[in-house]
């Protein structure tokens, strides 16, 4: 219900009643003013974009202080949106007050102040995902962060490192004993830091030559570690090589198992290595190969390239590397892929070798 009645002091008041049944009401000096703002608020109403005044006075700081705590996000999550939030500059403006130009001088800061590309359009992008959970409960009638945009990152062509099956060899070569099978797991098997971490003895079939990747080693602070679901939920099935399955055996039969659940590497109090210990034990192997730069995480670009290159299509690589959907490993790996424009040199290729080797073949019966 909504009217504009006069006054007795000669203003408009205009009222209306949401949809909890709440009245509102505002006062104008002239009953033009007080007729469209009512038709702005009626509209609002109808297209489903209407937000209360109470409504509009949140922050974003105190929506997402109720609203994270209905979210089902894993430990790591709920770190990277905690950590957007409190970074943003607009963070205790009102909502109703919140406009595009708050959250483009706060990417600005970002990029000013140097972070990746890739880092802040994850933040805007883990921010926007509260944004739109303050829209849907109507405490913001528009995203102001749509169309904002990030700073470019570089193609993956380019910024993508993967090294050459030397580099691998080296590394194997200069590890610890008990190292070995990591980087191997890493390079062999495509796991993450956390997912070969956190690997047991009864993950790995060495009959079938499979490994089942059921869990993931996370930081917990003050350098504990907390075992998690994969990231992603990419549990999946690798199908492992001869030699990967026979070094796994040798360092078990070598260094043994670690506690009730047979952890094939351990770290202090008898968990799996922490993220810090693992990154020291790879500068080293890093260091002691003569190489640099080399990041364990390359180890698993270094799985998926080889994967193409043995001529894995999209879905089996998928698969293998854990992604959720084929686009993700189509965003990451498509420039490893051979084009139309390959297949065509190489068709072209061979039809001129198969040419040219009958033309010899004449030249040579001709002659005889």
């Amino acid at each position: 219900m909504a009217s504009v009645q006069r006054r007795d002091d000669g203003k408009w008041r205009a009222r209306y009643r949401d949809s909890a049944g709440k009245e509102h009401a505002r006062h104008f000096a002239r009953k033009i003013d007080a007729q469209m703002w009512l038709n702005e608020v009626t509209a609002a109403i109808v297209t489903g974009t209407y937000v209360s005044p109470k409504a509009g006075t949140t922050t974003l700081t105190a929506f997402f202080e109720d609203w994270s705590e209905r979210q089902i996000w894993a430990a790591g999550t709920a770190k990277a949106m905690s950590l957007a939030v409190r970074s943003c500059t607009f963070a205790d403006v009102e909502f109703r007050n919140l406009k595009r130009s708050h959250v483009e001088t706060w990417v600005k800061k970002m990029n000013q102040g140097g972070l990746a590309p890739g880092t802040i359009k994850t933040r805007l992008n883990n921010v926007r995902s509260v944004l739109h959970g303050a829209r849907n409960d109507r405490c913001l009638a528009t995203d102001p962060a749509e169309g904002v945009s990030v700073p470019r990152g570089r193609k993956a062509e380019h910024a993508m490192a993967i090294p050459s099956t030397t580099d691998v060899g080296r590394l194997l070569e200069a590890c610890e004993d008990w190292f070995r099978p990591f980087i191997a797991l890493c390079a062999f098997a495509g796991l993450r830091l956390g997912e070969a971490a956190a690997v047991q003895l009864s993950d790995v079939d060495f009959l079938r030559r499979t490994l089942s990747v059921q869990r993931q080693v996370q930081r917990a602070g003050e350098g504990n570690v907390s075992i998690t679901p994969p990231k992603y939920g990419s549990e999946r099935m690798v199908h492992i090589p001869d030699g990967l399955v026979q070094m796994v055996a040798a360092h078990v039969e070598k260094f043994g198992v670690y506690g009730a659940e047979q952890w094939l590497f351990v770290g202090g109090g008898g968990m799996p290595p922490h993220q810090n210990t693992v990154g020291y034990w790879w500068r080293k192997t890093v260091r002691d190969a003569g190489l640099s730069g080399v990041r364990l995480h390359d180890l698993r670009h270094f799985y998926a390239s080889g994967l193409i290159a043995a001529g894995c299509d999209v879905v089996t690589v998928q698969r293998a590397l854990g992604h959720s959907k084929a686009t993700t490993t189509l965003n990451t790996y498509s420039h490893l892929w051979p084009t139309a424009e390959d297949r065509t040199r190489s068709a072209a290729g061979a039809m001129m070798s198969e040419a040219l080797g009958s033309l010899a073949d004449c030249v040579r019966t001709d002659s005889a």
